[in-house]
Order: C-alpha cells, then sequence, then structure tokens
C-alpha cells in the first residue's frame, strides 16, 4: 500500500480549527493545560474521533485515549498521539500535530478501507508543556510509573488552583485510574523544534532518542546595601557573582563538545529597587545531553560549582527535575526508516533536543518519533510554523509506519 496518502488538506483544516481554541493575536496559541481553552479543543477533538467510530476515556490525570478497534483485538494496541495543550505563547503544531496528523491517518485508512489488525490507541496527554503546572509531561509520567499522582495532585498554579482542581474544574477527571497497559508500539510525530532538518533540506527524521536534561535552580545570596555609599570593592552583590559564574558555566558545557546544552531560563533578584544592591540571585539551569554519562559528568561539575561560600556570599544549587537520555526502539527506527524508503522520501537519524511524552513510553514499551522540519527551527513561538507539504509528508510516514507494525 505505498501509494496509500493522508489527505493534507483535512489536516490543515483541523490543525485550523485547533488553532481557534486559545488563539492569540500574533496566530500562536495559548491552550495550557487543564483551561477552559484546553476542554474546549478535546471536545472538539472527540468529536472527530467519535464521527470515524473511535471510543473515547479518560483517566485520572485526565489522559484521554480514543480507542479504535482493530479486526484482531486481542492483539496488543498500537498507541499513537501527543498533547494539545500549548505555552502561554505557544504555536499552532507542537504537540497538536502529532495527535491531528494521527486522527488523520486513520481517518485516511478508513477511506481506503483498509481496517487495521491491531487496535489503535489514540492518546492525548496531559500537560506535557508544563507551562501551567510543573513538572512537564505529567500525564505520561504518571502513566509510566515516574510520578506519583497524589504528589502531583498537590501541585499548583500562579493562580492558586491545585492539579486536581483543574481536572475537576475542566472536566477532564476520569473515572479509571491512570496506570500503564501494554502496547505493541508507540509512535508520535512531531515538528523538529529545532534547525537541523531544515538546514539539511531533509523532509524526514528518524529520531533515535532524547537528550537527558536536568533543571535547577541557582540561589546566590549577599547583602543588601546602598547602591551609593558603599564602594563597589566593599559589597557583596550576588549579581557581581553572577556574572562571574555564568561564562564559567557557558565554558565548561562548551568543552563537553556540540551535544552538549546549557540554557538559563529565568533570572530573578528580591529587589526591584534601582538604588539598592539585591540581596539573592535566582536563576534557573537546564542542562541537557544525549549521553547519560556525559550529562552525569557535566551534573556533578555545576552542582560542584554552585554550592560554595565566598565570604559572606553563598551560593547553593537545588535540583528542580530530571530525566535521563533515553534511546528508541531500534525496531521502530527501521519500520520509519523503511516507510520513508516505500515513500521516497529522504531522512537522517537524529537526537531530539527536547522532552516529550514518548521518553517516558519508551520505559514501558517499543516506542519511536518521527521529526518534521520547522520554520527556522522555531517553537514555543507564536511564529511556529511547518509547510503542508512537510505536514502530509510526514502523516504519510506515520501511516505507513503504522502499517508496518500492524504485520
Amino acid at each position: 500500500m505505498a501509494t496509500l496518502h493522508t489527505q493534507g488538506a483535512r489536516l490543515q483544516d483541523r490543525l485550523q480549527t485547533m488553532a481557534g481554541f486559545g488563539a492569540l493575536a500574533n496566530g500562536g496559541c495559548n491552550r495550557q493545560a487543564l483551561t477552559a481553552e484546553d476542554a474546549a479543543g478535546r471536545d472538539c477533538f472527540i468529536n472527530w474521533c467519535q464521527a470515524l467510530g473511535g471510543l473515547p476515556r479518560r483517566d485520572s490525570m485526565g489522559n484521554l485515549f480514543v480507542r479504535f478497534t482493530g479486526s484482531q483485538p486481542e492483539l496488543l494496541p498500537i498507541l499513537l498521539g501527543s498533547h494539545l495543550d500549548t505555552q502561554p505563547t505557544g504555536g499552532r503544531y507542537d504537540g497538536v500535530y502529532g495527535v491531528l496528523a494521527a486522527l488523520e491517518v486513520l481517518h485516511s485508512l478508513q477511506d481506503a478501507g483498509h481496517r487495521l489488525r491491531r487496535t489503535v490507541e489514540l492518546a492525548v496527554w496531559t500537560n506535557e508543556e508544563g507551562a501551567r503546572f510543573a513538572p512537564a509531561m505529567m500525564g505520561s509520567g504518571v502513566f509510566a510509573g515516574v510520578f506519583e499522582q497524589a504528589e502531583l495532585y498537590q501541585h499548583s498554579d500562579q493562580q492558586g488552583i491545585s492539579l486536581r482542581q483543574a481536572l475537576e474544574a475542566s472536566g477532564q477527571l476520569g473515572s479509571e485510574p491512570c496506570q500503564p497497559f501494554a502496547f505493541h508500539a508507540a509512535l508520535e510525530l512531531h515538528i523538529e523544534q529545532g534547525p537541523v532538518l531544515e538546514r539539511a533540506g531533509l523532509p524526514i527524521g528518524v529520531v533515535t532518542g532524547v537528550q537527558g536534561m536536568h533543571w535547577y535552580e541557582v540561589i546566590i545570596q549577599g547583602q543588601s546595601v546602598h547602591a551609593g555609599p558603599t564602594p563597589m570593592a566593599l559589597r557583596t552583590d550576588p549579581v557581581q557573582a553572577l556574572m562571574q559564574l555564568l561564562p564559567e558555566l557557558y565554558g565548561r558545557v562548551a568543552e563537553a563538545g556540540e551535544e552538549a546544552r546549557l540554557t538559563v531560563g529565568s533570572i530573578t533578584t528580591s529587589t526591584h529597587a534601582t538604588n539598592t544592591v539585591p540581596p539573592q540571585v535566582r536563576f534557573t539551569l537546564d542542562l541537557r545531553h544525549p549521553q547519560q554519562a556525559v550529562l552525569e559528568a557535566l551534573a556533578a561539575w555545576v552542582e560542584d560549582k554552585c554550592t560554595l561560600s565566598l565570604g559572606a556570599l553563598q551560593i547553593r544549587i537545588r535540583p528542580l527535575w530530571r530525566s535521563p537520555a533515553v534511546a528508541f526502539d531500534a525496531g521502530c527506527q527501521a519500520a520509519i526508516a523503511q516507510a520513508c524508503d516505500q515513500l521516497g522520501l529522504a531522512h537522517r537519524h537524529l537526537v531530539s533536543g527536547a522532552g516529550h511524552d514518548s521518553v517516558y513510553l519508551a520505559r514501558l514499551g517499543p516506542t519511536g518519533m518521527i521529526f518534521i522540519p520547522c520554520r527556522d527551527g522555531l517553537s514555543h513561538n507564536e511564529q511556529e510554523y511547518a509547510t503542508p507539504e512537510h505536514l502530509q509528508q510526514g502523516a504519510d510516514v506515520l501511516l505507513h509506519t503504522l502499517l508496518t507494525l500492524d504485520q
């Protein structure tokens, strides 16, 4: 069935409709997890699925599954999907594309009169972005046994609304427990969120794995003094310490090679007065590498460097979140590459620099990811964009990968 294709125009229409839920003035979306906008988008998605015979259900983390029963339901199912929640100023494709392209694959198979042997479970995972509730990838994390649901229920957003309250208020609290079920394979289609494929002029990336990640909060404690009377040399200024520390951190990560990543995402001081030396600086660190051993060595160095006292000045580091490096299933990678060959689409293997729900699914069973290019590598940005051609090509690869794994 190498000539079977998805309908790009239908996929585009659904992406356009979903972008209307939480639409922003500059073309992006604010559809954060378990908001009214998120619930409305999910309801729309459920309607599309039910029109094709899908059977929806929610679990106790709000994860949404829609079952499309195969001709041999006793076989282990294939899990497809991603997430529908966005960043506060997010784009139209991150996560959403993986959900709606999977739906388009199933719709196209129905149009062709082809019934799969295996049941497909189409998943929409809760709070993948971590924008409203921390940490990220909550729904898939509880599903995989990485997080404790009872603990996450107590986590609150900036308005003090707990996850449990948001689940109830949005109507997303399901009746069945959030727990893993066995699957034959899991596939997630996604925009790359980086520039590698676009710069290489390639339409498809076969994802080999995901970088390991360590998140930290670093606190530099100094002393608050008046900006005028206190000479520079006599200050215990945490901002000066920050300026000395950051070049050392960036320099050490640069020594680890081009696969290493360090990001300072937030810097805040404990005073907003122009004429006062702040007593404290807080900043976040995002440290990444695809090789777990290298990541651990970098993390050990960073933790040591950010735990010291310099006279009255103290630096302390607090781990926020850790996600180990992940290698995706070789069989899934081979099936994706085979689909590319069948469709005549050039591809390359690459590592994902971003976290995805597939990170946790890979702990449970064979898992694979497919990337398509996004313009200028932009994501978590209202200007996020993927061409109609690439969107359909990715969906076609997902379709033929599914057909291979169904056998």
